[in-house]
């Protein structure tokens, strides 16, 4: 199956009502009208250690995440890579891929959320299947109110430059 690597584009942490939310988007995409990304609910607490892991913010003690790649590497493993290799319904499939000592890949069942918040502690690679962002994914519509302002700026501009004094009589 074809896989697409992704980069987190955005998280926001939730309260109370509001879910946490992950947008992941295609790794080194450009912003234009074609862009998509992949939003993922989260819980607050896998939200608020993916903030942390991105902010690079320093903490007293080990979170879960950290003590997780503590015991990685005390095993002498890395990680390999994230996939997310499935959805059903809304929820969302992912392994975590370790490399043992001799090479040999491990594949280890997890939530999108825990994998992402240790790939982004040892610098992993976070990977999509191509056929959840087939069913999951969405226009950044951000990007395509940009690309749309854009092509409505040029042709204004065009305009301009072509206006010549008879066409003010």
């Amino acid at each position: 199956m074809a896989r697409v690597r992704l980069d987190i584009g955005s998280v926001m942490v939730g309260g109370g009502p509001a879910p946490s939310v992950i947008v992941l988007k295609p790794h080194d995409a450009q912003p234009d009208a074609g862009t998509i990304q992949l939003p993922i609910r989260i819980g607050v607490a896998e939200a608020s250690s993916i903030s942390a892991a991105l902010a690079h913010v320093p903490v007293a003690r080990p979170l879960s995440h950290d003590l997780l790649v503590s015991t990685i590497h005390a095993l002498r493993a890395s990680v390999a890579e994230v996939v997310i290799e499935r959805v059903e319904g809304t929820t969302f499939y992912a392994t975590l891929s370790l490399r043992g000592e001799g090479g040999e890949i491990v594949s280890i069942d997890a939530r999108p959320s825990d994998a992402i918040a240790v790939a982004l502690r040892t610098g992993a690679p976070l990977f999509a299947e191509q056929s959840v962002l087939d069913t999951a994914a969405c226009p950044d519509f951000a990007a395509i109110a940009q690309c749309e302002q854009d092509e409505q700026l040029a042709s204004f501009h065009s305009f301009v430059e072509n206006l010549s004094p008879q066409d003010f009589k």
